[in-house]
């Protein structure tokens, strides 16, 4: 499949510690793949004979921002405008759960401006991404 027109970015707020950090990607890896089934390749074979799974056949960039800025991106994406983004955050509220009916009933009970989100994965067309995220620094 061609994904010429297609991104996908992961936006993570840079003040988390490492740990917490790599924790992000990794969940908004798992739920994009979910989502976007399409961006994962298909199995390969070494030369041995051994196989591999398929890996993500498109870069995806890990942005740096900060909390604030990560907020803002996330109260954009709400917008109409990009509505055909696949969206996929990651915050405190969900971090703070140790199973996921807490995190549905924790998730309830809070409205959009006490969460505090640590990650956002973005994919779709690649205009709409790059006019969120395209001025944004790779996390280094």
């Amino acid at each position: 499949m061609e994904h010429s027109n297609e991104k996908c970015v992961m936006v993570i707020n840079a003040e988390l510690p490492l740990g917490l950090i790599a924790n992000t990607a990794g969940i908004l890896g798992v739920t994009l793949g979910k989502l976007a089934p399409q961006i994962v390749g298909e199995d390969v074979v070494d030369q041995s004979g051994n196989s591999h799974l398929g890996v993500v056949a498109i870069p995806v960039p890990i942005l740096s921002v900060s909390k604030e800025k990560l907020k803002t991106i996330r109260e954009q994406l709400y917008q109409p405008e990009f509505s055909d983004l696949i969206v996929v955050d990651f915050s405190d509220v969900a971090q703070s759960c140790k199973n996921y009916p807490e995190y549905i009933e924790k998730a309830a009970a809070v409205t959009e401006e006490e969460i505090t989100y640590f990650g956002i994965g973005i994919y779709g067309p690649k205009k709409r991404v790059n006019k969120l995220t395209g001025d944004l620094p790779l996390l280094r």
